[in-house]
């Protein structure tokens, strides 16, 4: 198995530390007209809201920790890697394209939805199908991943429609999306760590 750096746990493990923190001390600055479930978190990224500036490096953030740990992630297949990374991209161009006070952009929706399915995808493109490789990239927990971020993406897309809790729906699969990653790199460490002790007991 090709060696995941240890430098990759850092920065999967930031990634929700950005992106929960980042809304929450935005919602925090927005006071209490902004209701976190029903509204969503570009309604915190929107120009002109109190916490315009910190919702937008949240997400520029969030979007350099994934591209990092893309990087990083060298025992997960490539088209997983590339997906996480283009996950990454669509991040920094969502923080670049926020959208206005009243409203919504048809371009800041189009690319959220565009990384939505990018970071909901890329657990099962970077299974190892062998079955022998660590927890977090074995086929069956990276395509119950996968499920559980498009399940609640659409549970999202329901609430947007009938104008209910929004909000908590956008931020389960975020959170769940942004966590996943930590995930994978830990297991893959645990799972290094495992076979250097087996192989350092046969060497005894």
């Amino acid at each position: 198995m090709r060696l995941v750096p240890r430098w990759a746990l850092l920065s999967s493990g930031c990634a929700p530390v950005v992106l929960i923190g980042g809304w929450l001390i935005a919602a925090r600055l927005e006071g209490p007209a902004y209701d976190p479930v029903t509204q969503t978190i570009s309604v915190l990224a929107a120009y002109g809201a109190a916490g315009f500036w910190v919702m937008t490096t949240a997400l520029a953030a969030l979007g350099l920790c994934h591209l990092v740990t893309a990087l990083g992630l060298r025992a997960a297949a490539l088209p997983g890697r590339v997906a996480l990374g283009a996950g990454g991209v669509a991040a920094f161009v969502v923080a670049a394209l926020p959208p206005p006070s009243s409203g919504g952009s048809l371009r800041h929706g189009a690319v959220a939805g565009i990384g939505f399915a990018l970071l909901a995808m890329w657990p099962v493109l970077a299974a190892d199908r062998r079955g022998t490789g660590p927890w977090g990239l074995r086929l069956v927990p990276s395509l119950a991943a996968t499920l559980l971020m498009l399940v609640s993406a659409v549970w999202f897309l329901i609430e947007m429609h009938i104008d209910g809790a929004a909000g908590v729906a956008e931020r389960l699969v975020t959170s769940i999306q942004s966590l996943w990653p930590f995930v994978v790199v830990a297991s893959c460490l645990r799972h290094r760590y495992g076979i250097g002790r087996s192989g350092g007991s046969r060497s005894r």
